[in-house]
């Protein structure tokens, strides 16, 4: 095999199957990238011992000796678990998360843990308590947030896949920004058990791979019911991938948000890019629909409402008691407070500080409860919408990649980086980001397909039909070798 750093899954599998190469081998060439490249990268907060790697997994399965990395915010039993905090930079977690134990169980290589904004509060990178991480493509700029250490290992060639974390788009997000696929889940299809919570009921494992087929063969393997998360579907495993042929369904409705894609703001090259994208769906046999959701105007409002408020809840059992640092003071008030204030960065205290106020006497009304109101309207739209079409298109993110520091003097506009996916946290339906284009500074960019509630098949089957369809995918960063 000549390009091992960036082939697919079912690549690495024939290399395997053939004897082209082994396990071991295998392994070792993906830790050696690590050891060669990622001092450029950051992606990783650590690499594990080989030997505790192999002897972890399962010595058969559908993704048996291939490796992958792991958010830091997915408990791996006897790993530590930081959520890139410093709050809980020596917690062990002391069981797998069932996504964790399914992919060892299907004999997957977990070969570290990637970095992150602390406790998956970012859109940059650039909130872990430990280092950035930088954008493959042009390491002057963000990969994206919060799982950008997953994308960009992925997208740099270091592993075939990743798990990251969405809350408002922390897959699909970095993973345009870095040129590669970025899945967000029907809300319940993946279990959360062991995922650290920041917004739970918006929260969702997710998936960062380079093809859309790769995508497919890992969540075969994680999704599915689990009595150990009450919010997960009651439905069977399936194989995701069998129905990726290359074409999409006949009769396909596709429509297009215009007031997403032609929003104040969107760089004219992300619009350029995407509408090149309609016609190529178009020509695989797409009806395409021109519409409107005017509500997508309030889903940062209140996603920002949201996700601190249950943040807030959330974040409110680390105090010194039960895990991670403890600050010894003789005053147990002191104790909370000091373990908090040290152990918290400025962005996860600032959203604590905000969800702790709209969840406050007097506030809670006005903002926790309308904004309520305002996601039920949302669920509502989208489920209109699909009564006319069967996916929708928008665009991932307003621009390319920024530089770094780009929003230190403006922290709004940090948070609107969210702007095109928090939607799909909010009301729970699934989405992927799939490359589209590129930039006139050789930057990636990236475009969302969004299906209804559990319209996963459909719309891995068309963003697949369309990868195959388009030069995109095969596109990867200078410097990172073969």
């Amino acid at each position: 095999m000549n390009n091992l750093a960036f082939a697919t899954i079912d690549e690495l599998r024939s290399a395997l199957e053939k004897k082209e190469i082994s396990s071991k081998e295998l392994l070792n060439f993906h830790l050696e990238r690590f050891s060669k490249y990622d001092k450029t990268i950051g992606s990783s907060l650590e690499i594990f011992n080989p030997d505790s790697i192999v002897a972890e997994s399962a010595a058969s399965g559908k993704l048996f000796a291939i490796p992958g990395i792991i958010k830091d915010n997915i408990c791996q039993k006897n790993r530590i678990t930081s959520c890139g905090s410093k709050i809980l930079q020596n917690y062990s977690a002391p069981y797998d998360a069932t996504a964790i134990a399914r992919l060892k169980s299907a004999g997957a290589f977990l070969v570290g843990r990637a970095n992150c904004d602390e406790f998956a509060m970012g859109s940059s990178t650039e909130t872990s308590a430990y280092q950035k991480t930088m954008n493959p493509w042009d390491v002057s700029r963000v990969p994206g947030g919060s799982s950008g250490g997953s994308i960009a290992a992925v997208a740099a060639g270091f592993v075939p896949w990743a798990l990251g974390s969405e809350t408002g788009g922390s897959v699909r997000q970095p993973a345009a920004f870095c040129g590669i696929v970025g899945f967000k889940p029907t809300y319940g299809l993946i279990s959360r058990y062991g995922l650290v919570a920041y917004a739970s009921s918006f929260d969702q494992i997710g998936i960062a791979t380079r093809t859309v087929k790769d995508t497919a063969h890992v969540l075969s393997v994680i999704a599915g019911h689990d009595e150990r998360d009450s919010t997960t579907l009651q439905q069977p495993t399936k194989d995701y991938a069998a129905t990726l042929n290359g074409k999409i369904k006949p009769g396909m409705r596709i429509g297009i948000i215009e007031n997403a894609l032609y929003a104040e703001g969107v760089d004219a090259q992300v619009v350029s890019a995407i509408e090149q994208a309609v016609k190529e769906l178009e020509r695989l046999g797409a009806t395409i629909k021109r519409i409107t959701l005017p509500v997508l105007d309030y889903s940062a409002a209140v996603y920002f409402i949201l996700s601190r408020a249950e943040a807030a809840s959330n974040l409110s059992r680390f105090d010194g008691v039960r895990y991670g640092l403890r600050v010894q003071k003789t005053n147990l008030e002191q104790m909370y407070a000091q373990t908090r204030e040290q152990g918290f960065g400025k962005e996860v205290k600032a959203r604590i500080m905000i969800g702790n106020y709209v969840l406050s006497v007097g506030h809670a009304g006005e903002f926790y409860v309308n904004a309520k109101k305002v996601q039920g309207l949302m669920r509502n739209a989208f489920n209109q919408a699909f009564e006319g079409v069967d996916l929708l298109v928008a665009p991932t993110h307003p621009a390319p990649a920024f530089k770094f520091g780009a929003f230190d003097e403006n922290k709004l506009q940090m948070d609107l980086q969210d702007y095109f996916t928090c939607a799909m946290n909010i009301t729970g339906i699934p989405a992927i980001s799939i490359p589209c284009g590129m930039s006139s500074e050789n930057l990636p960019i990236g475009f969302q397909l969004i299906a209804p509630h559990n319209g996963e098949e459909l719309m891995l089957q068309t963003a697949h039909a369309f990868e195959k369809a388009t030069p995109w995918h095969k596109k990867h960063p200078q410097g990172f070798g073969a």
